[in-house]
């Protein structure tokens, strides 16, 4: 009977953290691999995954589960041993990390770092399980735009270093005879990627920067250029963050939905009261509200109540993300945006968009799909309109807060501009 064992790969930051197995360590000494361990007799895998990590990182909480694969045998019968390997993928926010004896050495890379490793059996393997795809990426309603802008960029480079190694999919087989180089293959991969989520301009920048920067056309460019938009992505996103905090330090501030980027503005910025609509029909604003600092004074309140908290509060600024920019400087976000914009310009507040610059569309941007079905399920010949997301046009907002500082309508489509000269390649 094979023995039960699961490996985890944590991420932080698009790497994730390889282990090399200690000179003394009973099987495959000195090769690297996850973070691993047996499954004890009376836990689950995933029970044994988080006690793995705790036991040998130190991370305690913090640890969010973003993927879980189908198991992988992994049978080695020169060494004897037959194992039965649960993958799991984390996100953990820190590489602050304790010492193991378990470990020799530690390391945060690419993830197509394990093809060029002296890896474990079935290491590459139990990664390909839990590893983003298209579809996952497509899938993926829990999260910002940003972030699932970064997962496609790991689908790029993670293919793209396949390709690169010459390892090709699971049968070891490289680029077929139609496409010796790869490039081709990438490239539909980029445009499926862009299709999965059409919606979010901050994706189809982000892969039409890896693509149309690679030079030569080769995989191993395209993994080069993918794994510097992954840190230039989160650089950017930070940088929107932290702009965006000096906005609103001191300050009253209302926002709604989540945005990754606004949540840490308020984090960071200290604002003196932060009003969060609860933004239905998910509610996002609910899990903004409780993540804010205990420190600080959050009202949570229903998105009906806007024009009244603008009207009868001492509200200084409005803060809100952007699931997109438009090319005039208008913003895409969720539904309820341009009604709190309307309301705060009634009241004399400024509005403000705080989001990448990567998120500057190149022309018309197109809407996901209506909510539509939370508002009535009854039986009466009833139309219903939910839409997720709204419009709000640049004459309601103050300016876009990006990494560039606050940019002005003319300076959202000079960056519109530079956008549409990465997105060349995919003319070609």
């Amino acid at each position: 009977m094979a023995t039960e064992v699961v490996t985890c790969f944590l991420r932080n930051r698009g790497e994730v953290l390889l282990t090399r197995r200690a000179a003394a360590a009973p099987t495959y000494p000195g090769r690297w691999a996850g973070v691993s361990g047996y499954v004890e007799d009376d836990e689950s895998p995933e029970a044994a995954a988080r006690r793995e990590i705790e036991e040998e990182t130190g991370i305690a909480a913090g640890a969010e589960m973003a993927r879980s694969g189908r198991p992988v045998d992994a049978t080695d019968p020169e060494a004897g041993h037959e194992r039965r390997v649960h993958p799991y993928l984390f996100d953990v926010p820190t590489r602050d990390l304790t010492d193991c004896e378990e470990h020799a050495a530690i390391e945060w890379v690419p993830a197509t770092a394990i093809l060029r490793r002296d890896a474990v059996p079935g290491l590459r393997r139990a990664y390909e399980r839990v590893a983003p795809s298209v579809r996952s990426v497509a899938a993926d309603d829990d999260h910002g735009a940003a972030y699932i802008s970064v997962r496609a960029l790991e689908v790029l480079r993670d293919r793209a270093g396949l390709l690169a190694a010459g390892s090709g999919d699971d049968s070891g087989a490289g680029a077929d005879a139609a496409d010796p180089d790869g490039w081709a293959e990438l490239a539909d991969l980029a445009r499926r990627l862009r299709k999965a989520r059409p919606g979010m301009a901050v994706l189809g920048n982000r892969v039409d920067r890896a693509m149309g920067t690679a030079d030569p056309r080769t995989p191993a460019a395209v993994e080069a250029t993918a794994i510097d938009g992954i840190e230039r992505a989160i650089t950017a996103d930070e940088g929107a963050a932290a702009e965006a905090a000096d906005l609103v330090a001191g300050r009253t501030v209302l926002t709604l939905s989540r945005s990754g980027t606004v949540l840490s503005a308020l984090r960071q910025g200290d604002p003196r009261a932060v009003y969060v609509a609860e933004s239905r029909p998910a509610r996002e604003g609910v899990s903004v509200a409780e993540d804010l600092p205990a420190s600080a004074d959050v009202t949570l309140h229903t998105d009906a109540a806007v024009g009244d908290v603008l009207a009868r509060r001492d509200v200084d600024l409005v803060l809100v993300g952007a699931d997109a920019v438009r090319p005039d400087g208008g913003v895409v976000n969720k539904t309820g945006t341009r009604t709190a914009a309307a309301a705060a310009a009634h009241e004399g507040v400024d509005v403000y968009a705080a989001a990448a610059s990567d998120k500057v569309a190149t022309g018309p941007v197109r809407m996901e799909a209506d909510a539509s079905g939370g508002i009535y399920g009854g039986d009466a010949a009833v139309s219903v309109y939910d839409p997720l997301f709204d419009a709000t046009p640049p004459d309601l907002l103050a300016g876009v807060v990006t990494e560039r500082g606050i940019l002005s309508t003319g300076e959202v489509e000079r960056v519109a501009a530079e956008h549409r000269e990465l997105a060349a390649w995919n003319d070609e």
